[in-house]
């Protein structure tokens, strides 16, 4: 049976159909199994916390990034609402990764000035602050066709540092 045949098949929404049927149940077995996993599993469950806090910490910083009607899009046109969110990706990867290479050259600071830098410090931080972005500021674009240095994004700490 081809993809094709298959696809036309599952997509006819008939809960009679014997494929539809056996994928169902497969499916069933397959979140129970999953389900099971992670009632059993306290690391498979601190694992999935953790990406998902993450994931939502990213969606909470877009939505405050996006301001304008309270981050709704506006338009029902496709092409439109794909550009306004690859746009607000853009832009939040961008602020992320300016505050990265920021809190980067603090840590690196600090390490020469000998002041001790915790790993258990490093990981709690976050590049999803909002103390440095002015979303209602005036930004000087006149100097955006210059091409920055180059940055090591390594964090390099001298081991007794840590």
């Amino acid at each position: 049976m081809s993809s094709v045949t298959l696809l036309r098949r599952l997509n006819n929404h008939s809960r009679k159909n014997q494929i539809y049927r056996v994928f169902r149940e497969v499916g069933r077995a397959v979140r129970t199994i999953v389900l099971f996993r992670y009632l059993s599993d306290p690391q498979l469950r601190e694992q999935i916390t953790r990406a998902t806090n993450k994931a939502e910490a990213y969606n909470g910083y877009t939505k405050w990034l996006h301001f304008g009607g309270d981050g709704y899009l506006r338009s029902h046109d496709p092409e439109l609402q794909e550009k306004a969110v690859k746009f607000l990706d853009l832009m939040a990867n961008s602020i992320i990764f300016s505050t990265t290479v920021d809190m980067t050259d603090t840590l690196r600071q600090m390490a020469a000035q000998g002041r001790e830098v915790n790993p258990d410090d490093i990981a709690a931080l976050s590049p999803h602050r909002r103390d440095n972005v002015l979303r209602f500021g005036d930004y000087d674009t006149a100097t955006l066709h210059i091409p920055p240095g180059p940055h090591d994004s390594a964090l390099r700490l001298p081991a007794d540092g840590l």
